[in-house]
């Protein structure tokens, strides 16, 4: 009997009949705005071949004012069809259904002819919107019924539209951003107005025999947002046009997390039980569901009729298949990083995953067994030596992995000690099992030499980094990160020098983490739909475990170089806290008094009784060096090789570039 037999069942869905209970949620690759359709085909294809039950295309603009930035890809033009059509044709040969989101910006399109429900720019954007009037509504509901029937002609199974995350059609139901009086706005019944007849136009456009989706907002979490009852009156009203809900939650403007790894697992699934309770369509969970373990737990207590998985996609393409063939503890996990994905897009960079450098790079990553069979040698068993060591071994090479520590892991070990990164413990373990399935000699506790290193054909060095010292008067025995994240105890006042993504890393562990869902739900003011709008309440984080200030030496806001989807939430974290965050400081020693600082050329004292150093990284090149003096060649990757903004991202996609190099 299968271990997830929810999770595997058919469920016939309209016209069509789905192979599992996992959709690929819509995400954003950047491939389509290349112009590489080719590489789009490839991208979903994989998906399917892993067994995906549908598959969601990123969002597809209806015409140029709702694409989210100017070029932005979408289906307006005739045109346009043969190219998607490489897409579904694709999709179709290795077995999977697909359906093409269709997503107007409104106000959120980055471009000076957006539109929306009334004139009131976003915060997150530069731009005010046009309000439409009659005529420009009914433009905009002629285009998304038209791109729906042109994704029918393109080959699409079906169509998912937009209506949550607070892009056009949330925009119009929000009394946050329409203040109408006429037909379109004021009531909850009217401002619903929109969103009904553009699912009626859908539905007419492209029949019955056509899969039809409409994403939902269950939470807006903005001010003035939704109440539950007009997101139920909403749905049942939609009912006759859809065949599937899927769960949205939060707008892009929103100051509460969603999807970020510091989000508890699975944390929305309850509103998504709340709408199936109310509606007689199917109803799909989302956000922040991992494994198949949770997708299964979900089906099986009756939460939901689907899951919808979006980056664990990324980082396992095979996440069903392994499912199906009990081999689930071998899925690739997606730790809700945003560094390679969501990150890229909002910076125009195409979207990959930093645990599985191939996604959306499938051929550039293609894998072949190697020609002639080498004896490898790695050192080091961090991010870079362990990719790198399982990718070469995968390949046919036979591969000894020499760790100098007890544990594999390096900074991958630290950082899954700090709240929120818990996750990159599980990527840990996944590494651990995947060398060894792949026949990698791993030597614990072994120190590599030139005289250890002599018999093997390439010598791979990832050893990694070492912390760099301060030299401040007083701060010669002072921790660095490595010793705290490793254990160290402190006192209950701490300054952390160095306020770089492992400066706010060590802050976070020190003021530690909130109890669980509940907790989560307190510090970012997460309530219910049904009393507040918005599901929005007070914030009331728990008191901080001990009093931190975080410093560093350039005159800006801490925090500005962090990931652009994630560095608001440290931030925010930080700030419930009660963490003092300070730039532009110069440091001129530490004692009993305490650490004194200088800002704006005033001296003051800070009165900690311990401080961090997380005043950056050098490479450790010790190996290196005596491999050099002995004449030996050797490869550098990872930290080893460039210590400068290093991260698992750059030293898993090196490590994995030389093993297929090899």
């Amino acid at each position: 009997m299968s271990e997830f037999p929810h999770l595997l069942t058919p469920l016939a869905l309209g016209s069509v009949t789905l192979r599992s209970r996992v959709i690929m949620g819509s995400m954003h690759t950047g491939l389509e705005e290349r112009g590489d359709w080719a590489a789009a085909a490839r991208f979903y294809a994989r998906r399917a071949e892993g067994g995906v039950g549908l598959i969601v295309t990123g969002g597809m603009a209806p015409n140029r004012e709702g694409g989210v930035f100017p070029g932005a890809a979408g289906l307006y033009e005739a045109q346009d069809v043969a190219n998607h059509r490489q897409v579904t044709q694709a999709v179709h040969a290795a077995g999977g259904l697909i359906a093409m989101q269709i997503l107007h910006a409104g106000r959120y399109a980055f471009g000076k002819d957006c539109v929306s429900a009334s004139a009131l720019r976003s915060p997150i954007s530069p731009f005010t919107p046009v309000a439409l009037d009659e005529a420009g509504i009914e433009a905009q509901i002629a285009a998304i019924a038209t791109a729906a029937a042109r994704a029918r002609e393109a080959g699409y199974d079906g169509v998912e539209v937009m209506g949550s995350e607070g892009y056009f059609l949330n925009q119009f139901l929000s009394p946050r951003v329409n203040t109408r009086t006429d037909g379109w706005g004021g009531s909850a019944m009217a401002r619903m107005r929109l969103p009904l007849a553009v699912m009626e136009r859908v539905r007419a456009a492209v029949g019955r025999d056509f899969l039809v989706i409409y994403r939902i907002s269950l939470a807006d979490l903005v001010p003035e947002g939704s109440f539950w009852g007009d997101t139920v009156a909403l749905a049942k009203a939609l009912e006759p046009s859809v065949d599937l809900f899927t769960s949205g939650f939060g707008w892009h403007e929103a100051r509460v997390p969603t999807i970020a790894a510091s989000v508890p697992a699975g944390a929305f699934v309850g509103l998504t039980a709340r709408l199936k309770a109310e509606v007689t369509v199917p109803v799909a969970a989302a956000n922040r569901i991992n494994t198949a373990a949770l997708a299964e737990e979900i089906l099986a207590s009756g939460q939901a009729d689907l899951v919808a998985l979006a980056r664990p996609l990324l980082a396992d393409a095979d996440f069903v298949a392994k499912a199906r063939a009990g081999r689930a503890d071998r899925t690739a996990p997606c730790i809700a990083c945003n560094q390679a994905c969501l990150d890229h897009t909002f910076a125009g960079k195409l979207a990959t995953c930093l645990v599985n450098p191939a996604a959306a790079r499938e051929a550039e990553f293609a894998a072949s067994p190697a020609a002639v069979p080498l004896r490898v040698a790695v050192v080091g068993g961090g991010a870079a030596g362990m990719a790198c060591a399982a990718t070469a071994a995968e390949r046919g090479h036979a591969v000894v992995l020499f760790e100098a520590a007890q544990a594999l892991g390096g900074q991958m070990r630290l950082a899954a000690r700090v709240p929120g990164k818990a996750e990159f413990g599980d990527l840990l373990a996944w590494f651990a099992r995947r060398l060894a399935d792949a026949g990698v000699e791993v030597r614990l506790g072994a120190t590599a030499g030139p005289e250890d290193l002599a018999g093997f054909d390439r010598v791979v060095l990832a050893t990694g980094l070492k912390p760099r010292r301060l030299d401040l008067p007083g701060a010669e025995t002072a921790p660095d990160y490595a010793a705290v994240l490793a254990g160290r105890v402190l006192g209950q006042s701490v300054a952390v020098i160095g306020a770089g993504g492992i400066g706010f890393d060590v802050a976070t562990a020190l003021v530690g983490a909130e109890g669980g869902l509940q907790g989560w739900r307190a510090e970012w003011g997460v309530g219910d739909p049904s009393a507040s709008a918005g599901g929005l309440v007070e914030a009331v984080p728990e008191p901080p475990a001990r009093q931190v200030w975080l410093l560093q030496r350039k005159a800006e806001k801490p925090g500005r170089g962090l990931g652009k989807t994630t560095g608001w939430i440290h931030r925010a974290h930080l700030a419930a806290k009660g963490v003092r965050m300070l730039g532009g400081v110069v440091y001129l020693g530490f004692g009993p008094e305490g650490l004194r600082i200088s800002r704006d050329g005033q001296e003051e004292v800070l009165p900690v009784g311990d401080i961090v150093l997380c005043t950056g990284q050098e490479s450790e090149r010790t190996v290196a060096q005596a491999l050099t003096a002995a004449g030996q060649g050797f490869d550098l990757i990872g930290g080893a090789a460039d210590a400068y903004q290093i991260d698992a991202q750059r030293a898993i996609e090196e490590g994995v570039r030389l093993g297929l190099a090899l």
